[in-house]
């Protein structure tokens, strides 16, 4: 090592005992500058006991900032407190709206509400229409509209239908669904509409279909109404039920001829009078029960019809009572009375009880038809829970 490299390290030494040297001088500089100030020259009042400070007996009452609110009075029974609504916490903010009280609903609001509630509609009865037995359409309108209305918004379309047309809405004021005829004077919201499938005549046709499904669309789009279609391949349908007609549609008849010497027109008019048979605008006299359902009939088994006037004048060699099964409720015991009834004619007109061959009815003959040809055929209808003379049945055999 040459004399340069040593004198550079002893020279390079010197300075760094300096610098070490000049800080242990500063360090000890500021510690002393530090002490000389923060030297506590008072006693600390919270490590020490307090001085004793005079207190001041002129103020003796708590002095609360107003806010600009009139005191109650000394009756009001309810205190009133400030709340602070805090913009960022919403139940502070419902809590102030809870302080303040609505004013009370007036007797014709009230009255206005309960008007427009829209209570649950009843089912609709099948008395009035059968699933099973229409096609109905469903219609449900924004306003009430007069049944005039509907009647006559399709009335020239639906006469092309052969089938019966039944229309049945919903009143309001009654909370039950009605038919409705031409002498309807109310409005209606709720609006069901039903072709029948079967009758007398037999089925409904395709073709019977869609005429009506156009026109129930035609009047919901005219009384703005949603409309609930079901759909129309009910074909099958109508077949089924017109064979189950014709398997119950019985018609059971008594005939009265005369032995001899026809029977005079007054004295049939009495008779039939006398057991509660009406001459009706059909030319039969109708027996009616008490609830004003036709039972039996009493018809001419000749060609002339009974009218008031002819049959002041008219004689005749026999007479035909008649049961029409499926419209009758309670079919047995109504034909023992018709052949009851029937006896009586014979008794006093001196005539004969016969079938529709001319042969003698006997009471045993007379009970073999009441069983075999009523009581059977009705049970059949109430299997199928269409009870003779109920509305359905009154409806599908006409």
């Amino acid at each position: 090592m040459t004399e340069l490299q040593m004198g550079l390290i002893a020279l390079g030494a010197a300075a760094v005992v300096g610098v070490f040297g000049y800080n242990k001088w500063q360090e000890n500089r500021h510690r002393k500058m530090a002490e000389a100030v923060l030297k506590r020259q008072h006693e600390d009042v919270l490590l020490g006991d307090a001085p004793k400070v005079a207190t001041r007996s002129v103020v003796t009452e708590r002095s609360e900032p107003e806010i600009g609110i009139e005191q109650p009075e000394e009756n009001y029974s309810q205190r009133l407190e400030p709340v602070m609504a805090v913009e960022d916490e919403p139940i502070a903010q419902e809590a102030e709206v809870a302080v303040i009280t609505p004013p009370e609903a007036s007797d014709d609001r009230s009255f206005v509400a309960e008007e427009i509630i829209d209570y649950p509609v009843t089912e609709l009865p099948a008395a009035l229409l059968d699933p099973r037995l229409e096609f109905i359409v469903a219609m449900e309108l924004v306003d009430p509209v007069s049944v005039h209305q509907i009647l006559h918004s399709q009335r020239e379309v639906l006469q092309k239908v052969s089938k019966p047309v039944h229309w049945v809405g919903f009143n309001d004021l009654t909370r039950e669904w009605v038919r409705l005829g031409a002498d309807a004077s109310m409005n209606v919201r709720r609006l069901r509409v039903g072709l029948q499938l079967a009758n007398r005549m037999g089925p409904v046709t395709d073709a019977d279909l869609v005429v009506f499904a156009g026109a129930m669309q035609a009047l919901a789009d005219e009384l703005m109404a949603v409309a609930d279609m079901p759909s129309i391949r009910v074909r099958d349908q109508a077949v089924e039920i017109d064979h189950f007609c014709a398997e119950v549609d019985l018609e059971i008849g008594i005939n009265l001829v005369s032995k001899g010497t026809p029977f005079s027109g007054t004295k049939i008019r009495a008779l039939a009078e006398a057991a509660g048979m009406i001459l009706g605008a059909d030319s039969l006299f109708t027996r009616y029960d008490d609830d004003g359902r036709a039972q039996f009939y009493l018809q001419n088994l000749e060609s002339t019809q009974f009218s008031p006037e002819s049959i002041r004048t008219m004689t005749t060699h026999g007479l035909t009572f008649l049961l029409d099964v499926p419209r009758v409720d309670h079919g047995e015991r109504v034909f023992m009375q018709m052949a009851e009834l029937a006896k009586r004619f014979a008794e006093t007109l001196h005539g004969t009880l016969v079938d529709d061959n001319r042969q003698a009815l006997s009471d045993v003959q007379l009970e073999h038809i009441r069983r075999e040809y009523i009581g059977k055929p009705q049970a059949v209808m109430a299997s199928y829970s269409l009870p003779a003379g109920s509305a359905q049945a009154l409806r599908l055999f006409s």
